[in-house]
């Protein structure tokens, strides 16, 4: 089992960027493949992004490539998610995910409670 805990979320304007961070504590870090999911209001909860355990594969939803990158430092057991040119459509409650494999990232079977992400216009 693995807890992960989130921090950066807060307000920004459109056109601004947040990066995200994820600690993780527990198993070998670099063992779990991790991504990011979020949940916008009245919305069900999507996949965002996701990154293999040594950082060589990484998947970005259609909606966030280009503007969302994925990243881990193994050594500090911190999965980051830097957030550029938000737009008001990404204000969502962010939430950290771990999976045992990359094949089973989009269901993982850890989260942290989330952070939230609020984009004005």
């Amino acid at each position: 089992q693995v807890q992960l805990v989130e921090s950066g979320g807060g307000s920004v304007q459109a056109g601004g960027s947040l990066t995200l961070s994820c600690s993780a504590s527990g198993r070998t870090f670099n063992s779990y493949a991790m991504g990011w999911f979020r949940q916008g209001p009245g919305k069900e909860r999507e996949f965002v992004a996701s990154i293999s355990g040594y950082g060589t594969v990484r998947s970005y939803a259609d909606s966030v490539k280009g503007r969302f990158t994925i990243s881990r430092d193994n050594a500090k057991n911190t999965v980051y998610l830097q957030m550029n040119s938000l737009k008001p459509e990404d204000t969502a409650v962010y939430y950290c995910a771990a999976a045992d494999s990359y094949a089973t990232i989009r269901q993982p079977q850890n989260w942290g409670r989330g952070t939230q992400v609020t984009v004005s216009s």
